[in-house]
C-alpha cells in the first residue's frame, strides 16, 4: 500500500501538539569505552584501560528520550532510586524538558542500571565484552504501588495517549493493570513489554519482538510455528487493535482484526550496527502517529523508517524528524 511523502508529514509535523504519559522502567545505561592492552596475570581475561564512559537513560528512559527527541511533551511515571545515578538521569530528563513530578524517588533501592563495557582498539569499532545488569530482587512496596496509581491517574488527564515501556522490573501490579484497561477505553494506550505483553489487553496497539510474541502465545508442545499464526493468535488473545510484532533486518509486521497481515520491510541497509534500544524507538514513533491521526499501517510504517534510523547508531540512540524525513524520502526515492 503506497503512502505519498505529503501523508507521512502531515503525520510528523502533528508530533509536536502531542501529549504523552510514559509508564515506563528507568534503567540508567551505563557504557564504559577502552582499549585492550594485555592478558592478565591473575586470570585468563583481557585488561581494558578505561578511556571514557557515558551514562543516559534506557528501557522506558529511551522511550521518553525519542519522543521528547520529536518535539512531544511528555509526562513520566516510574521508580528510581534515590542515589546519585537516579538524581544524574533525573537531571537529564529535566534537561530536555520532561515533566518528572510522577517519577517516585525510592529510598533505599537503586537505581536499575546496565553496564556495557565495549572494548576496541583507536581505529576499529568497539566490542561489547561484557554486560552487568543490576536489579531490585524485591517486589514493589503498597505504598509505592499506590503513588504509582495516584501519579498515573493524575498524569493520565492532561495528555493524549499513554504509552507503556514494561521491562519487568514489578512495576506492572494488577491494580496498575486494571487501571491501564480504564485508560484505554478513553485514550490512545500502546504497550511495549519484554515478557508480559499478553497482559496488556484491549490496548491499541502492542509492539512484541518475535520472540516476545513467541513466548506470549504459550506455545507449550514447542512445535515449529510459524509469525502469521504467532500473530493472528496474540491480536486474539490480548484483543488489541493492532499487534505490531518487529523482526530486526527483517522488518515488521502489522496484524489488525478482520485484515489481512502487512509485511513491511525494513528500510535502509540490513547491516545493522546495534539494535539496542530500537524497540523503545518503533513505540515511541506509533504512538505519536497514532496521537496525530494515522491508521495503525500509516504508524507501523513510520515506526519502521524510525527503527530504520537508529540500529545504524551504537547503544540505544534516538531519532529527529529530520532523520526520519531523510529516512522516508530515501525509501520513496525522492531524493535529489
Amino acid at each position: 500500500m503506497n503512502i505519498p511523502f505529503e501523508r507521512f508529514k502531515e503525520i510528523i509535523d502533528r508530533f509536536e501538539i502531542a501529549k504523552v504519559a510514559v509508564l515506563g522502567d528507568i534503567v540508567a545505561d551505563i557504557t564504559i569505552y577502552g582499549k585492550p592492552i594485555r592478558l592478565s596475570r591473575e586470570a585468563p581475561v583481557l585488561i581494558i584501560r578505561h578511556d571514557w564512559e557515558n551514562i543516559q537513560p534506557g528501557s522506558g528512559g529511551n522511550s521518553v528520550r525519542n519522543l521528547a527527541s520529536l518535539g512531544a511533551k511528555v509526562k513520566l511515571i516510574g521508580i528510581i532510586g534515590n542515589d546519585n545515578i537516579g538524581r544524574t538521569i533525573l537531571n537529564q530528563f529535566k534537561s530536555i524538558g520532561v515533566d518528572i513530578e510522577g517519577v517516585i524517588k525510592v529510598s533505599g533501592r537503586f537505581t536499575v542500571t546496565k553496564t556495557r563495557i565495549m572494548a576496541g582498539d583507536d581505529h576499529t569499532s568497539k566490542q561489547q565484552v561484557i554486560r552487568i545488569d543490576k536489579e531490585p530482587n524485591d517486589p514493589i512496596s503498597k505504598d509505592i504501588e499506590d503513588k504509582i496509581l495516584f501519579n498515573l491517574g493524575r498524569a493520565i488527564d492532561s495528555c493524549d495517549a499513554l504509552l507503556i515501556s514494561d521491562y519487568g522490573y514489578g512495576m506492572i501490579t494488577k491494580k496498575v493493570l486494571n487501571l491501564i484497561k480504564k485508560i484505554a477505553n478513553e485514550k490512545i494506550v500502546v504497550a511495549d513489554s519484554r515478557y508480559n505483553i499478553s497482559d496488556f489487553k484491549e490496548v491499541d496497539m502492542i509492539t512484541p519482538n518475535e520472540a516476545e510474541a513467541l513466548e506470549a502465545i504459550k506455545n507449550r508442545n514447542k512445535s515449529q510455528i510459524d509469525l502469521l499464526t504467532i500473530g493472528n493468535r496474540l491480536l486474539k488473545k490480548v484483543r488489541s487493535k493492532a499487534v505490531l510484532i518487529t523482526r530486526g533486518n527483517k522488518g515488521m509486521v502489522l496484524f489488525e482484526s478482520n485484515k489481512s497481515p502487512k509485511f513491511i520491510p525494513i528500510c535502509g541497509s540490513d547491516d545493522i550496527t546495534d539494535v539496542t534500544g530500537a524497540g523503545d524507538t518503533v513505540a515511541a514513533v506509533a504512538i505519536l502517529s497514532l496521537i496525530a491521526g494515522g491508521s495503525h499501517y500509516e504508524s507501523a510504517r513510520l515506526a519502521n523508517y524510525a527503527g530504520g534510523v537508529v540500529v545504524m547508531k551504537p547503544g540505544a540512540a534516538t531519532v529527529t524528524k529530520e532523520e526520519l524525513f531523510a529516512n522516508i524520502k530515501k525509501d520513496l526515492n525522492l531524493n535529489e
